[in-house]
């Protein structure tokens, strides 16, 4: 198989390394902003072409299908170049940066019949994997997630350490990895969700905090705290309160409520929740199956992060009113 991969940054990096060990897939083309660091790139990992446009790269002989690693800001755009491409696509987290686009990309995956799956990481690694088949098979049952997703990034810099050229978003991006995976470890729709943002950073224009609750109808709830401002742990954290056992996940790896390690080796032919993910992408076309994380499966996080945002700002506009312009403010000054 032949495939396009766009985007040579650290994440597209991630999906090379994975390509490599998965085996069996030609990466026919890469595909980046800057030219120089992207033949770099292509030169370390043995491939033939590059350029920095996307349908360059889609028109090359033999080529059937393409990974997006690009910024957030393109996704929408490109996967829908892609479909009408007649090229399979996988598109990284997150689909879209608003529900309109989201729902195009999947409007245009059903009139394709293309396979479009969207880079859900936490639905692959083992630790939620180890976790949903107990789900699945009865044994489990979520009270609540509690999730801390933390990063420190004031200035607008990559995981490489590199500068950005775009800028990321807390809930369009983070929150989209919890709020999906809440959904598809209840197997519940989300019924409430509301969310508070902390003050928004001058310069990039988002906010640097943010707190989520989620709830599904049979009760089980969420909670999220995100941060663009911490200097401790980075990364996140999800803990498990179920009715039976408390387990804390970590991207690849679980420990149960009292700190030990249990042994997630064996739940899939990897570790790498990201191979894990390819793998499911690469099978999916060649079995001419709907993936897991496919469009039409993630579309109901997109639309949860449109009422969070809503939410969001709703509450926003409610705290800086004054009190009698608030809703179900009496006219009278209160006591």
């Amino acid at each position: 198989m032949k495939i396009v991969l766009a985007g040579a940054g650290a994440f597209g990096q991630k999906h090379l390394d994975a390509v490599r060990k998965i085996g069996g897939i030609e990466v026919a083309s890469l595909v980046g902003r800057d030219l120089e660091a992207t033949r770099m790139t292509a030169e370390k990992y043995g491939i033939p072409h590059v350029t920095t446009s996307l349908a360059e790269a889609l028109a090359r002989p033999g080529v059937g299908a393409a990974i997006l690693c690009t910024p957030t800001q393109m996704h929408a755009s490109q996967a829908l170049e892609c479909l009408r491409a007649g090229k399979h696509v996988q598109v990284e987290i997150p689909l879209a940066d608003n529900l309109a686009d989201a729902e195009a990309v999947a409007a245009a995956q059903l009139e394709t019949g293309l396979v479009c799956m969207v880079g859900h990481t936490r639905r692959f690694n083992p630790s939620h994997q180890w976790v949903h088949r107990r789900i699945k098979k009865g044994e489990l049952r979520i009270q609540q997630m509690d999730v801390q997703t933390y990063f420190f990034r004031r200035t607008n810099m990559n995981a490489l350490g590199q500068p950005r050229s775009w800028t990321d978003h807390l809930l369009w991006h983070h929150a989209a990895h919890t709020v999906d995976l809440f959904q598809y470890q209840t197997g519940e729709a989300i019924s409430v969700a509301r969310a508070v943002e902390g003050p928004r950073h001058p310069a990039l224009g988002i906010a640097m905090d943010m707190s989520v609750q989620l709830k599904t109808a049979s009760g089980a709830i969420c909670t999220l705290s995100l941060s663009f401002n911490n200097e401790g742990p980075l990364g996140t954290f999800f803990r498990y309160i179920c009715d039976n056992g408390t387990y804390i996940a970590r991207y690849d790896d679980l420990l149960n409520g009292k700190d030990e390690k249990i042994d997630v080796s064996q739940v899939d032919v990897s570790t790498n929740g990201i191979e894990l993910q390819d793998r499911e992408f690469f099978a999916a076309i060649q079995g001419h199956r709907e993936p897991n994380s496919s469009v039409a499966q993630v579309l109901p996080c997109y639309r949860t992060l449109h009422q969070l945002e809503a939410s969001a700002a709703a509450v926003d506009a409610c705290t800086r009113a004054p009190y009698f312009e608030r809703p179900g403010a009496r006219a009278t000054t209160p006591r």
